[in-house]
């Protein structure tokens, strides 16, 4: 039976690493915190180029796992399945995984030390703000099958 609730996350979740970087952004202006202070060399950026891919690829494929069965991408109407396949088999979260890495490659190509540093309260963030009330919702919605994907798969990796 799924909970018609929904999960009450009411804004998309990319917004949380949105604003985690504009924050990085505004301190990078204002007090400057470079990865390397000679800007970046061929190995940062050849990772961080890397980073971005791997978090576009992983990002995309829930996207699309979640697109073919038809399910809401942005939490806030109910889940109509609890998906397993795809990047799901390894992590609870691939699109998160894949925002996470992206927004750590972005920071290694502009060389840009504040949003590593923020990250921790992003994921904080993330967590407090969606994936507790996500992981509510499909516990209600799911029950015992979701309990049990749980117990085979990491919320993370």
């Amino acid at each position: 039976m799924v909970d018609e609730r929904g999960p009450a996350v009411r804004f998309p979740p990319p917004f949380v690493f949105v604003a985690g970087f504009l924050v990085a952004f505004l301190l990078e202006n204002l007090l400057g915190f470079e990865i390397d202070g000679e800007g970046p060399k061929l190995p940062q950026t050849v990772v961080g180029v890397a980073a971005i891919a791997t978090g576009l690829a992983l990002t995309f494929w829930g996207l699309a796992t979640f697109a073919r069965a038809r399910t809401p991408i942005i939490p806030d109407r109910p889940a109509r399945e609890l998906v397993t396949r795809g990047p799901y088999r390894f992590t609870r979260n691939p699109m998160y995984v894949g925002l996470t890495v992206l927004y750590a490659g972005l920071a290694l190509v502009l060389n840009m030390a504040w949003p590593l540093v923020l990250l921790p309260v992003v994921l904080t963030a993330l967590t407090t703000l969606v994936i507790v009330h996500e992981e509510r919702h499909l516990r209600e919605a799911f029950g015992p099958s979701y309990e049990d994907y749980c117990r085979r798969v990491k919320r993370w990796i």
